[in-house]
């Protein structure tokens, strides 16, 4: 099943490192034989090096933000009852099963209507605001494993609701941090249908300028794919150096709540 998830990945690397000459269906397994030519990557680069800079500045405050925001939902849902708790979770939850589609006209209109409609932080606010169900989800299972008397010892020492969260659950929130800010900055960046329809060209993330790199005559398929592997590059390094720790915090509180 590895092999079978890799094997594009394999053609997007090999098919990058080929002249143009050597783009056909018939060699698209067979590695370059004519020399690697890295030059692609460089003409993809000077492309797409100023939406790369959009998907940065739009997907790093969205997954931080609806982290912030999804640990306080999950602390005062896990630990703060209030009446209603038990409707609002399932209602939070429900946002997670809405399709990106159904609410595209009227999401069109309301970010007209605010002004921001075009730019990035109306797309940064539609991920923080879709990311929240997840992100709620994850430090509410979390943070039900932890034990309720740290809750009552910090109450009789006199912290509210903010000071308990800021001085004993944020501290060693980590683990579901790690878990949020990965899911929200992959599911961000890999996004595609907001974007197109959110921004307008000068603020298109990396994903909508790649879809228009190619020509309308010749699709010049080794850039094409150079420009995939360095779009797919920053998601890559996060899972490859942040991983282990994302598989750790996704167990941890599974075994309760």
């Amino acid at each position: 099943m590895a092999v079978f998830y890799l094997a594009p990945v394999y053609v997007m690397i090999t098919t990058g490192l080929k002249g143009f000459d050597e783009i056909s269906l018939k060699n698209m397994w067979v590695l370059p034989s004519s020399g690697i030519h890295f030059d692609n990557f460089t003409a993809a680069f000077e492309k797409l090096a100023p939406y790369l800079w959009n998907s940065f500045n739009m997907v790093l405050p969205a997954a931080v933000l609806s982290s912030i925001l999804g640990s306080l939902n999950g602390f005062v849902l896990a630990k703060w009852k209030f009446r209603g708790a038990d409707v609002v979770f399932p209602l939070i939850l429900f946002g997670m099963f809405i399709p990106y589609q159904s609410v595209l006209i009227p999401l069109v209109e309301f970010m007209k209507q605010t002004g921001l409609y075009g730019g990035l932080p109306g797309l940064m606010l539609t991920h923080v605001i879709y990311g929240l169900p997840i992100t709620t989800l994850t430090f509410r299972n979390y943070f039900a494993s932890v034990p309720k008397e740290m809750v009552e010892a910090a109450r009789m020492d006199g912290a509210g609701l903010l000071a308990t969260y800021g001085y004993i659950f944020l501290p060693i929130a980590v683990p579901s941090f790690v878990v949020a800010i990965i899911w929200q900055f992959t599911a961000a960046w890999n996004d595609f249908l907001f974007a197109v329809v959110l921004t307008n060209p000068a603020n298109w993330p990396i994903t909508v300028a790649l879809n228009n790199m190619a020509g309308s005559q010749i699709i010049a398929w080794n850039v094409q794919m150079a420009g995939s592997l360095l779009a797919a590059l920053p998601t890559l390094v996060v899972y490859i150096f942040l991983g282990r720790y994302f598989l750790r915090g996704l167990m941890a509180g599974a075994l309760k709540g």
